[in-house]
């Protein structure tokens, strides 16, 4: 009996060792399975990720004002409900963090985008991160490197319709300069950018150069308000030769004037309006608004860009309706500054012919027995 048991004991063994090769198999295969299901990796170690970014719409590695810049970025492994964080950065501070969606692109991996307009500035960046998944079929944290472009500025003309102009006409109306609608350098556009240049000591034109652009799309160069005390009011600097409206310290409307020569000067000091006189009157006055004696702001066929009236406040024909409406009776007059400080050079009005006639009529669309 003992000597049978001991002849079978090989035959055991060998049974033993192949269920043991069998079972240790059956792991693997089960671990590999569950390996590459996890994007390479074990089942419970996270999954390397992978995020890389692209950036399009730029020329090299600068962006002209106002494109329309396309982030364009991938990540593996793939997971459900994945999002990527997209930070963005200009002249070294973040001013915007997206969280975009990945979509499954491929076997293993899903891409996502992001879109942005260069509206001011000098230089962006632009850096992608995803921070993980934990739980089933986790993946790692990653982050791509910091992509970085400069901002290209361009001087515009008379007669230009496209995004750049209409960003440019934004950035006049945050400087209170002309209103923000329409995407065409028109006659508005051109009294905008002299007001702009008279302000900030410039030749006294309407060339909106590269400098101007630059200046304008960054906020620079706007009116400081002398006397917010005074409300809703008009100030007129004469050194700078325009009039401002404010609400308190805040201007809301700019344009760029004619005051006194220097044998008949602009009468210094703070007055209110008091009375209003629509249409024409018989010395071509257009639309007059009088805040003392004969002295009014009023429109004018001549308005050149050193002081040249009688004492009055002239102003482009095209821009007094606007003016009129917003002088009300009582309404406070600053007037204060040098006229006559400084050389500027003579300048001609750019004859546009859009801009009052053809558009408004005579009488700049206003019903005059409804403006006493």
């Amino acid at each position: 009996m003992n000597v049978r048991s001991l002849s079978h004991v090989p035959g055991q063994s060998r049974l033993i060792a192949s269920l043991v090769l069998l079972v240790a198999a059956a792991f693997f295969l089960v671990a590999g399975d569950a390996r590459a299901a996890n994007g390479g990796a074990s089942a419970d170690v996270p999954a390397k990720a992978t995020v890389k970014i692209k950036l399009k719409g730029l020329d090299g590695r600068r962006a002209k004002i106002m494109s329309r810049v396309v982030v364009e970025g991938s990540l593996k492994p793939f997971r459900n409900l994945q999002k990527v964080k997209v930070y963005l950065y200009r002249d070294g501070k973040r001013f915007s963090t997206r969280a975009e969606k990945v979509y499954k692109a491929g076997e293993n991996y899903g891409t996502f985008r992001s879109v942005f307009y260069v509206r001011k500035g000098n230089r962006y960046g632009v850096r992608a991160k995803y921070w993980g998944k934990a739980g089933q079929r986790p993946v790692s944290k990653d982050s791509t490197e910091h992509k970085t472009f400069r901002v290209r500025y361009v001087g515009l003309s008379h007669g230009a319709c496209n995004r750049v102009v209409a960003g440019f006409r934004k950035a006049l109306n945050r400087l209170a300069l002309v209103p923000d609608k329409g995407r065409c350098f028109n006659g508005k556009m051109d009294r905008a950018v002299l007001a702009y240049r008279k302000l900030n000591d410039m030749t006294r034109n309407s060339r909106a150069s590269k400098t101007v652009v630059k200046r304008v799309f960054n906020g620079k160069g706007g009116y400081r308000v002398r006397r917010p005390g005074l409300g809703d009011h008009m100030e007129a600097p004469l050194s700078k030769q325009v009039i401002v409206f404010s609400k308190g310290k805040k201007p809301y409307a700019i344009f760029p004037i004619a005051s006194g020569a220097p044998a008949t000067p602009t009468i210094l000091g703070t007055y209110s309006f008091y009375w209003k006189d629509p249409g024409y009157n018989s010395l071509g006055m257009y639309y007059s608004s009088y805040f003392i004696r004969g002295y009014a702001t009023h429109g004018y066929q001549s308005v050149p860009d050193y002081p040249a009236s009688h004492g009055c406040l002239r102003t482009f024909i095209a821009d007094q309706p606007r003016i009129y409406n917003i002088t009300e009776i009582g309404m406070p007059v600053y007037t204060f500054g040098n006229a006559f400080r400084g050389k500027v050079e003579p300048y001609k009005v750019r004859q546009t012919g859009g801009d009052l006639g053809p558009d408004l009529g005579p009488t700049g669309g206003l019903d005059p027995s409804a403006l006493d």
